[in-house]
C-alpha cells in the first residue's frame, strides 16, 4: 500500500489546484458510469431508469373505439342536428365496454355504445348521450358538435413493434402504467447503487447515547442520518459504516471495511481538512487511492475530495452539517443519478429576484440557504433563511433552495437577479387551488 497521497498525485492533492465548481462536477461525473442491469418486479421499478427499450407486442387500441358514452352514427347523417331539427336514428343494439358489435350500421341506424367499446362498421363518430334524448329503440340527436369526433382510432396509443419507452427513460407512475399495458411483469433497470457512508470524529455519538449530548459531553453524529436520507432520496441504497475515531489506525480500518463492503460509491464526511486529527488523506494514501482533487472554490464545502479506492469512486465531504448537504447536492447526488442510468443529472438553475441585499466575503462561489417564493405574478423571489454558518443545520431544514452567488459578485442589491437551485417543490405549491 502507498504511504501518502502526495506520492501518487502531488499536483492534485494541494490547495494550489483548487477547481471551480463546474470543473469539479465534471471531473466527478466523468469517472462514474451507469451500473449493470437487473430485472425487477414492475412496481419495484418505480424511481429507477429503464435499461432496455420497451416494445409493444400488440396494437392499442386494437380497433376504433368510442371515447364517449353515446350513440355511434354516420357523421353525414348527424350534420345539421339541433333541438329544433333533431336527427332520428333507429337503435340496432347496445355495446358495452368489453363487448363487440354484432353488425354494421346502415343508413338511419345507430348503435348505443359505451366508452371503450369497439365502433361498429359504418360508424365514424359518436354523439354523446347528453346531446340526445337517450332513446333505447329510437334516438333523437339534438346537436351536431360531435360530427367526426369521439372516436379513438386503432393504434392511437401504440402499434405492434413500436418502441413505446426508450432505454434511459426514468420510470414514474405513468411509465408504470404503460409498462403494465405492454404486459411487462418484470422490467430491466439499472441496478440501484449501494453507497457506503462513513464519518469520523471522537465527539460523535449515536442516538442511543443521547444522554451524553444533553450533558454537553458529545454531539449527535447527524451527518450519518442526513446522508442516509439523502442517498435514499437520490435513489441509492445506503450502507452505513459508522464513524472512525480520530486516529490514523481507526481511519484506515473504516476505509478498509468500506472497500470490503464492495459498494458502488463511497461517501465520507469530515476528516479532509487540515486539522491535526484529519487523517483521511493519510488513510487513502495507505490504501493506494487515486485522488483526483482535494479542494473546490466554493463555500460552504471548499475542503472536498474525490478519487477512486480499489476502483470504487469516493467523494469526501466536509464535516459541517450544512457543508455536507450542499456538497452532496452538487456532487454526490449527480453521481448516484449517473450510476442509476439517468442522463439528466443536475437541478436546473432558475432565475430569482432578491428580496434583500446579499453580500459575500471570499471570492468563492457561494451556495446560500434560501427560501424561494412564487409571487402572484408568477415571478420567483428569494430571501435567505438567516445566518449562514455551516454548522446551522436548522437553516437547511428551512430552505427550499440554494441561492447561487458567483465569486465575481461580492455584492448584490435587492431587486437583482441571481440563480437558485430548487431543493424541494414547495415554492411551486399553493395553499389553494387556482388556474
Amino acid at each position: 500500500m502507498r504511504s501518502s497521497c502526495a506520492s501518487r498525485h502531488p499536483a492534485d492533492c494541494g490547495s494550489a489546484s483548487m477547481l471551480s465548481v463546474a470543473e469539479a462536477v465534471a471531473r466527478v461525473i466523468s469517472d462514474v458510469r451507469a451500473l449493470d442491469v437487473q430485472r425487477v418486479p414492475l412496481l419495484d421499478a418505480l424511481g429507477r431508469v429503464l435499461a432496455a427499450d420497451a416494445r409493444a407486442s400488440y396494437t392499442l387500441p386494437a380497433c376504433n373505439n368510442s371515447a364517449m358514452d353515446g350513440y355511434a352514427v354516420r357523421a353525414e347523417e348527424l350534420a345539421g342536428a339541433s333541438a329544433e331539427s333533431p336527427r332520428r336514428f333507429r337503435v340496432v343494439e347496445t355495446v358495452a365496454a368489453g363487448r363487440f358489435p354484432t353488425r354494421a350500421i346502415a343508413a338511419g341506424e345507430a348503435t348505443r355504445i359505451m366508452t371503450g367499446a369497439p365502433l361498429p362498421m359504418g360508424a365514424d363518430c359518436v354523439v354523446r348521450v347528453e346531446d340526445t334524448d337517450g332513446g333505447l329503440e329510437e334516438v333523437r340527436a339534438l346537436n351536431d358538435r360531435d360530427c367526426g369526433k369521439n372516436v379513438r382510432p386503432r393504434g392511437e396509443d401504440f402499434r405492434d413493434g413500436d418502441v413505446v419507452l426508450g432505454a434511459g427513460e426514468p420510470i414514474g407512475a405513468a411509465q408504470i402504467g404503460v409498462l403494465a399495458s405492454l404486459g411487462m411483469a418484470e422490467v430491466a433497470v439499472h441496478r440501484a447503487p449501494r453507497v457506503a457512508i462513513l464519518g469520523s470524529g471522537d465527539e460523535l455519538v449515536d442516538l442511543d447515547e443521547f444522554d451524553r449530548v444533553v450533558a454537553g459531553e458529545r454531539i449527535i453524529g447527524s451527518n450519518s442520518y442526513t446522508l442516509q436520507a439523502l442517498v435514499r432520496a437520490a435513489g441509492g441504497v445506503p450502507v452505513p459504516l459508522g464513524n472512525a475515531r480520530d486516529t490514523i489506525e481507526s481511519m484506515r480500518e473504516i476505509f478498509t471495511r468500506a472497500v470490503a463492503a464492495k459498494p458502488d460509491l463511497m461517501v465520507s464526511s469530515a476528516g479532509i481538512s487540515v486539522g491535526e486529527f484529519d487523517y483521511t488523506r493519510d488513510a487513502l494514501g495507505w490504501l493506494g487511492a487515486d485522488l483526483k482533487f482535494w479542494k473546490v472554490r466554493m463555500r460552504p464545502g471548499a475542503p472536498l475530495g474525490f478519487g477512486t479506492i480499489a476502483n470504487i469512486p469516493w467523494i469526501g465531504l466536509p464535516g459541517n452539517p450544512v457543508s455536507v448537504m450542499v456538497t452532496f447536492e452538487l456532487f454526490a447526488r449527480p453521481a448516484i443519478r449517473r450510476l442509476l442510468g439517468h442522463t439528466r443529472l443536475h437541478r436546473r438553475p432558475v432565475p430569482v429576484t432578491l428580496e434583500h441585499p446579499v453580500q459575500i466575503g471570499a471570492r468563492l462561489t457561494h451556495f446560500l440557504r434560501a427560501i424561494v417564493t412564487t409571487q402572484p405574478s408568477g415571478a420567483l423571489t428569494a430571501r435567505l433563511t438567516g445566518p449562514q454558518g455551516s454548522g446551522i443545520l436548522t437553516s437547511m431544514a428551512r430552505a427550499n433552495a440554494l441561492l447561487v452567488v458567483p465569486e465575481d459578485r461580492p455584492s448584490s442589491a435587492a431587486g437583482d437577479t441571481l440563480s437558485a437551485l430548487m431543493l424541494t417543490p414547495d415554492a411551486q405549491l399553493a395553499d389553494t387551488f387556482a388556474l
